[in-house]
């Protein structure tokens, strides 16, 4: 693992070290980034100087009462809320308000990743999603970079085309 790190503002009691801890459990290679707080996707990719699109969102959704998914886009792309539901069979889901997705994840909105989390819920990762990518560490400024396909084996996720171009 490298762990580069900027400290510019790093959170000091954020919960990357689970996150990281999942990752190098799971015998990911990765590589660590901390930048500090940024305000949207763009200056998180810019901070950690990649493409938006290999900046990678991962959402938790409500399935049903107490089921839960993580579901993962490219950052210059959004979820097709049609596609997802299509994919699972169901004709309803939500996106639980900040507090539930902390009390299902221990990780925050902006910060959360299915590495660590303290739910192993089912992952499903974009099909547009290739190569290496960064996702969110666990704690605010923190990123982790891995290869899409070997996190996918190593959650068991499933891949398919569930984002489109926003516009």
């Amino acid at each position: 693992m490298t762990d580069s790190t900027t400290e510019t503002g790093a959170d000091p009691s954020d919960q990357s070290a689970r996150a990281i801890a999942a990752a190098e459990a799971l015998g990911l290679s990765h590589t660590v980034t901390r930048h500090g707080r940024v305000r949207s996707l763009e200056e998180a990719a810019a901070a950690r100087g990649i493409e938006p699109r290999a900046l990678v969102k991962t959402l938790v959704l409500r399935v049903s009462d107490d089921d839960y998914l993580f579901v993962m886009v490219p950052g210059d792309r959004e979820l097709s809320w049609p596609r997802l539901r299509s994919l699972l069979g169901v004709n309803r889901i939500s996106m639980p308000d900040a507090a539930t997705a902390k009390a299902v994840t221990g990780y925050e909105r902006g910060t959360i990743t299915p590495l660590g989390s303290t739910t192993a819920w089912p992952v499903v990762i974009d099909s547009a999603i290739t190569g290496a990518i960064s996702i969110g560490g666990g704690g605010h400024g923190v990123g982790i970079t891995v290869d899409v396909e070997s996190l996918a084996d190593a959650l068991s996720a499933t891949r398919a085309e569930i984002s489109e171009v926003p516009g």
